[in-house]
């Protein structure tokens, strides 16, 4: 998929999310609806503005000048569920695209470097003059929890812990039950009942976020079971502690 990379681009804004151009994944999908009519219809599938998307003007780039064209910054996820609502082949191949982008925007190494680039900020604003130094401490602490609970990050740990770890970071109206439900509706656990219920899916299962601790249990009347537990791992924690504190959780 590397060489892929570029088959629509990507930016980042100002809060380390991947954004896109939507005339330009409107130019891609050869949606024959005119950019200002078909928008607006695609927001009336449930998108919120300064959520999902946030509109800007395009500076005409033709030499005699022109007035600048909306546009609109629509983040990956977003994208996604357009070029699935596009129903076309263009369409599956731009959301191949993305879902290749988001697996490499989620790889560890990319995680690390992000988490250690924030690091790096909270380091910088610390070196502030001594008359500032205690107001700096508050308003960075949760970029600190952050930065400690990435060198913690090395052994997996239970989903109620990992509610915790989330607290720590400054959601305060997280806990182990809310977390499982959030886990579950998000896609990140199994959510049928049966007897998968609350295991990993596929989805976060390719993604590294959980792995399954097996616990073999022998009863009182020698039959044996096996205790099945998802754990977060590493990577995972990185990557709810981030999604959360990005405000997508």
């Amino acid at each position: 998929m590397e060489q892929n990379y570029e088959l629509i681009p990507i930016t980042e804004n100002e809060h380390d999310e991947q954004i896109v151009s939507g005339r330009v994944l409107h130019a891609f999908l050869e949606v024959e609806t005119p950019y200002h009519i078909w928008f607006p219809r695609m927001i009336e599938y449930g998108f919120a503005e300064n959520v999902d998307f946030a509109a800007f003007e395009q500076k005409c780039s033709k030499p005699t000048g022109g007035r600048p064209s909306n546009d609109h910054a629509i983040k990956v996820d977003m994208a996604k569920e357009l070029c699935m609502l596009a129903r076309s082949e263009k369409g599956k191949q731009a959301r191949r695209y993305f879902i290749q982008v988001e697996k490499n925007w989620n790889s560890p190494d990319k995680i690390m470097a992000r988490a250690l680039k924030l690091a790096d900020k909270t380091i910088g604003c610390l070196r502030l003059d001594n008359a500032s130094l205690s107001q700096t401490i508050v308003t960075q602490q949760p970029k600190v929890l952050f930065a400690d609970s990435v060198a913690a990050s090395t052994q997996s740990i239970l989903v109620g812990e990992m509610a915790k770890l989330l607290k720590q970071n400054g959601v305060s109206d997280i806990g182990q039950n809310r977390f499982f439900e959030w886990l579950r509706e998000n896609g990140y656990l199994i959510k049928r009942k049966g007897t998968d219920y609350n295991m990993p899916t596929q989805y976060s299962m390719e993604l590294a976020l959980f792995e399954i601790k097996e616990t073999t249990i022998t009863h009182a009347d020698g039959h044996i079971s096996i205790s099945k537990t998802p754990k977060v791992t590493g990577k995972g924690q990185i990557y709810f502690v981030s999604k959360f504190r990005s405000g997508k959780g």
